[in-house]
């Protein structure tokens, strides 16, 4: 995680900590709401009525914890969206049951290269689709490449969110945060908590009176996770401008947004 609150506590002390406050918190008040996240892993029993282990129970909570970071991202990328293709805003605006925002964000994520691929080791020898693959080989995915495929997305390097408009996306066809079923295969089970962030601050960032300052707005394929190069800056409208830092003047937004 980006930025701590100082000197990470040794393991051992984490899962002491984590164990004490847990029991705890799982027989009464433990200063948060009943509702949260933390409470509800920490309050979690397994069906012979134990505590869920503390390594168990912090993955439980990065599982929501990572996604709603990485809307941090998809954010971005939908405000470098809006501006290059103004039109969505209006759609946004004026979508009244979530159906264009949804939409809206399955393209961000289809479109915007978060990761352009994800790898993964062999454990053992394997043949798949008649390749034969080594253990201890590196296999990559290919998730820019799965995302633009033609074949999946006519028309691949537009950003069109009326693609998923009335389509049912297989477990395979759509895979910036992994494919298949999360629940037995490679994909983030937090993904529905980054869709639906996504899904609902679209529309609000559609909604803002806002300038776009000239600045960088490339975004390089060579940075993983990738992100706009100025990280995207809004100015209020009617704000006042400021000079821009030293050498700002030699940044300029690119012709094309990727």
């Amino acid at each position: 995680m980006p930025g701590t609150g100082g000197p990470a506590p040794p393991a051992g002390a984490a899962r002491r900590g984590w164990r004490d406050w847990s029991r705890t918190c799982g027989a009464g008040p433990c200063g948060v709401p009943d509702t949260s996240a933390l409470a509800v892993a920490a309050r979690h029993r397994e069906p012979d009525g134990e505590l869920l282990a503390p390594r168990i129970a912090a993955v439980e909570l990065l599982n929501l914890v990572r996604p709603t970071v990485a809307v941090s991202w998809f954010v971005t990328f939908a405000a470098h969206a809006l501006h290059w293709w103004p039109v969505n805003r209006v759609r946004l605006t004026e979508d009244t049951d979530g159906t264009y925002a949804e939409a809206f964000a399955h393209e961000v994520r289809r479109f915007y290269p978060f990761a352009p691929f994800v790898a993964g080791k062999a454990v053992k020898d394997l043949t798949w689709k008649g390749e034969q693959i080594l253990a201890d080989w590196l296999v990559l995915l290919d998730v820019w490449g799965q995302n633009h495929d033609p074949a999946l997305w006519p028309n691949p390097c537009a950003f069109d969110p009326r693609r998923f408009i009335g389509r049912e996306i297989g477990p395979y066809d759509l895979i910036p945060q992994g494919g298949g079923d999360p629940a037995a295969g490679h994909r983030c089970p937090g993904e529905p908590v980054a869709v639906g962030l996504l899904e609902a601050l679209a529309p609000r960032l559609a909604r803002l009176d806002y300038t776009v300052p000239e600045q960088d707005l490339t975004v390089s394929p060579y940075r993983i996770p990738a992100r706009v190069a100025s990280g995207f800056v809004l100015r209020p409208a009617g704000a006042a401008v400021t000079r821009e830092p030293v050498g700002a003047e030699r940044r300029r937004p690119s012709v094309h947004p990727l």
